[in-house]
């Protein structure tokens, strides 16, 4: 909250707190009771010539506004070629706007191409700490090696992130986050590994959220959490979500609860989709429209490799058989109207993979592609897919699939799961690309090698070479002969500190779809 003291300071007695804008509200002093960049700092969608920084002012982020005034307050910010701030290339001033959570998106360009720059924001006397970011490689720039990580789901209650200090100590060019950045609702008990009620590793304060004040205190409690802090403002990020930002297995307006109308739940996407802007380093392009936020883009990396990162949620015809887990697949899995991306993102990835400027095609996205038989037990059917996952939607998966064979070396990158996979996509039994699917960072708590049953769904499914059950991230090694990606695990993520190792690697060499585990 501003201090009495800095409002009569900084401007003429009963003016209103707009005139912060003046150049005389410079003062040598704190506007604040407490420090305002408790959430920390980070950046993303990078670009040759920029990024976007973000911050978001919160010095009290659990009370009403997070203790920040109702008014748009300017906060400077700077970039350098050093983090000592001698060489300073762009500065400027955005407003702090109350209709946006006093978040900050900062968007520069101007600058040189692969290369790091390290930023800061600034405001009244309060300076935050510095991040770093790095810009890409000229389009179509002679490339020949890349080295970028993925990770996502992180339920806050299931375990410590000690994987995003290791990301932060990383030495990459960015992170492909894909999505479960929040959870939306709180374990009532936790089970231990004998199926014991064992101590949550640490609490949510909000039960369930729904509206957009509980979706920006949420934020702000995973926001200081400081191992992920230190990952965003360390690197780089290619951010989107998918399910637990607004609620689970949610598409489009319909909710998992098939009772609420599609016009009251569209109300909670909107809330939620406005804190995940506010919450996320990423362009104004993205501001939600009513409750969409248009997350698909593409990045490319010199002629190395170009990235088309998905929304498979906005656009999704509702699960087929009632979004039931279980069952085998019901009529609605075949159907010819169906979609997961929609018709016109369907057409952008199209016109992308078609354009063969790089030398690897990679698909960024959250739901697992290959349609995988997920029995474990006898008196299961003899047929069970995850209906949340591209196998509930035969025809546009199919559809996909015959692109793909068009495409050289394509690769797509996928999240959701709690699992480490690696497998072959096939179209018309011939293998047309590789998915490597990442695990969480901390949701699915310790994990173990392998789950019950694991043996069992590599045997029926011979497209799937690889399957994982631990916590940790992904780093995929790009050059113009191989794509490998190395699956990084964690022994534990109940207590911090857990020890971080390389499980297996998926390696692929570029020409025809091809697949090796190491």
């Amino acid at each position: 909250m501003l201090t009495r003291r800095a409002l009569i300071r900084s401007t003429a007695a009963g003016a209103a707190v707009a005139a912060f804008s003046s150049p005389s509200i410079l003062l040598a002093q704190s506007w604040f009771r407490e420090y305002p960049f408790k959430l920390g700092v980070a950046s993303g969608d990078p670009a040759s010539d920029g990024f976007v920084m973000w911050t978001r002012l919160a010095p009290e982020p659990f009370e009403p506004h997070a203790g920040v005034p109702m008014s748009a307050l300017p906060v400077d910010w700077e970039v350098a070629e050093d983090d000592r701030f001698r060489t300073v290339v762009a500065k400027g001033t955005e407003l702090a706007r109350p209709e946006l959570g006093h978040s900050v998106h900062a968007e520069v360009s101007g600058l040189k191409p692969d290369r790091p720059y390290w930023y800061r924001f600034t405001i009244g006397a309060d300076r935050s700490l510095v991040g770093r970011a790095r810009t890409l490689p000229p389009a179509g720039a002679a490339v020949s090696q890349l080295r970028f990580g993925v990770c996502g789901c992180q339920h806050y209650e299931s375990g410590f992130y000690t994987a995003y200090r290791d990301i932060a100590e990383d030495d990459l060019a960015f992170v492909y986050h894909y999505g479960d950045f929040i959870y939306e609702y709180s374990y009532d008990y936790n089970y231990g590994p004998e199926r014991l009620p064992v101590p949550k590793v640490r609490e949510h304060r909000l039960r369930e959220v729904i509206s957009l004040d509980d979706y920006r205190q949420h934020y702000a409690q995973y926001l200081m959490d400081l191992d992920l802090q230190a990952a965003r403002s360390s690197q780089v990020f290619l951010q989107s979500f998918d399910d637990h930002e607004v609620e689970n297995n949610w598409v489009d307006d319909y909710a998992q609860d098939g009772s609420i109308p599609q016009d009251v739940f569209a109300l909670r996407r909107q809330a939620a989709m406005q804190a995940w802007y506010e919450n996320m380093p990423v362009r104004r392009r993205a501001l939600p429209h009513g409750p969409l936020s248009l997350a698909n883009r593409r990045f490319a990396f010199g002629d190395l490799a170009s990235i088309s990162v998905l929304d498979t949620r906005s656009f999704r015809s509702d699960q087929p058989c009632d979004d039931r887990w279980g069952v085998e697949p019901c009529e609605g899995v075949y159907d010819r109207n169906a979609t997961v991306l929609g018709a016109a993102q369907e057409k952008w990835l199209d016109e992308n993979l078609m354009r063969k400027d790089a030398r690897w095609n990679c698909i960024a996205q959250q739901i697992m592609m290959m349609p995988l038989n997920r029995r474990t037990y006898d008196d299961q059917p003899e047929l069970m897919y995850n209906l949340d996952s591209w196998a509930g939607y035969n025809t546009p998966r199919e559809r996909l699939m015959k692109r793909l064979a068009k495409v050289d070396n394509a690769v797509v990158l996928t999240g959701d799961e709690h699992q480490n996979y690696a497998g072959l996509l096939m179209s018309d039994d011939k293998p047309v690309g590789v998915e490597c699917v990442l695990t969480s960072i901390s949701s699915g708590g310790d994990g173990q090698d392998q789950r019950p049953g694991s043996d069992r769904i590599l045997a029926e499914n011979p497209e799937l070479k690889f399957i994982n059950d631990q916590r940790g991230y992904g780093v995929c090694e790009v050059t113009p002969e191989s794509w490998r990606t190395d699956f990084l695990v964690l022994d534990q993520v109940s207590t911090p500190g857990g020890t971080l190792s390389r499980r297996a690697s998926a390696e692929v060499e570029a020409g025809s779809a091809n697949l090796a585990i190491t």
